[in-house]
């Protein structure tokens, strides 16, 4: 049990540190594209100002989301020495607290968008896992 917990910790901050950092990676790399659509989403949420999305980058982060979230699957059944338990407790996880941050970007985001997003936390959390048994 406490492998299973320190798997599912794990996967966490894996996922966390991975979406953090990848975000501000593309925002060094492409400031005047996909950094302005960034600064202005926020800058629109700090303000409750109305914002135009770039469809684009949102599946650029949709197609993020499924390599990550297949990483943060596969380390939590690394740590946790199993890939059932840990990768189901991951992604509920997961799913409750992108439940949280979705819920904040309501109405700047495409509703299509932040199905999509939740929709495909736990099945591909559970099939990151699954790769543990084939490395």
């Amino acid at each position: 049990m406490v492998r299973i917990l320190l798997g599912i910790i794990v996967g966490f901050i894996t996922w966390s540190i991975l979406w953090v950092g990848s975000d501000q990676l593309i925002i060094l790399m492409s400031p005047g594209w996909y950094g302005a659509h960034q600064h202005g989403l926020e800058t629109a949420f700090m303000s409750q100002t109305p914002f135009a999305v770039d469809s684009t980058i949102l599946i650029m982060h949709l197609v993020r989301e499924v390599i990550i979230t297949l990483i943060a699957g596969f380390i939590a059944a690394l740590v946790a020495r199993e890939n059932s338990r840990s990768t189901l407790g991951l992604g509920i996880l997961l799913l409750l607290v992108g439940i949280l941050v979705e819920a904040t970007a309501w109405n700047y985001l495409p509703i299509w968008y932040h199905l999509i997003f939740l929709v495909l936390l736990i099945p591909v959390t559970i099939a990151g896992g699954k790769l543990r048994k084939t490395v």
